[in-house]
């Protein structure tokens, strides 16, 4: 539906910050096509992708092949009152471009990037990377060349005579958080939970859907 559709850059940027995982398609030499999910972070107006310096994927991308970027954001479910009128209230957006691969000290920022990302204040609280886990790690920049955002927010749109009906219809809010630090059973004795752990375990859920 073309009303969906939402050019707007700050709109794509709000998305991808609220994202944790991507899924990236591309096709492959012999013409299969593959879509893998992986963790993603936006760097400025470029996304930030990693893996296994092994992966045969990672590998293929990174020589700048074009490939697409999915992410999506479910809001809420639009409960109508009949099942071929029921929608979601969602986000998404697909991005278009091509990666390069990041080394030396710019493969150092990405991973920082990617990991306070995931976890904002994490890299403060754990080591430096070693030599051997850089060299086992690819990190990736997709630089933007073209994107699609989609957006609804609407409520249930049934006909009168479902209205009229007795079937309940409204919007059931999606909301995402983090409700437990479960310990490693190896953990040694006195470690407590870092400020980062609590701060996510304390961060509200992300907000309902809007109800206007």
């Amino acid at each position: 539906m073309a009303e969906r559709v939402n050019q707007d850059r700050q709109a794509l940027h709000a998305l991808l910050d609220g994202s944790l995982i991507g899924h990236v398609g591309f096709v492959t030499e012999d013409g299969q096509p593959f879509v893998l999910p992986t963790a993603i972070a936006r760097d400025g107006e470029t996304v930030l992708l990693h893996g296994s310096s092994g992966s045969r994927w990672l590998r293929l991308i990174a020589q700048g092949i074009p490939v697409s970027l999915a992410v999506t954001s479910l809001d809420a479910l639009v409960v109508a009152r009949s099942a071929f009128e029921s929608s979601m209230r969602y986000r998404s957006a697909v991005v278009f471009g091509r990666c390069n691969r990041l080394t030396g000290d710019d493969a150092v920022r990405a991973l920082d990037l990617l990991t306070e990302h995931l976890i904002p204040g994490r890299t403060g609280e754990v080591r430096r990377p070693q030599p051997r886990e850089l060299a086992a790690t690819m990190a990736l920049r997709l630089v933007v060349e073209d994107f699609t955002v989609k957006s609804a927010q609407n409520w249930p749109d049934d006909p009168p005579e479902d209205v009229a009906g007795p079937a309940w219809a409204g919007v059931l809010p999606a909301s995402t958080g983090y409700t437990a630090a479960y310990p490693a059973p190896d953990l040694a004795a006195g470690v407590e939970v870092p400020a980062s752990v609590r701060r996510l375990l304390a961060a509200p859920t992300a907000p309902p859907a809007r109800q206007d």
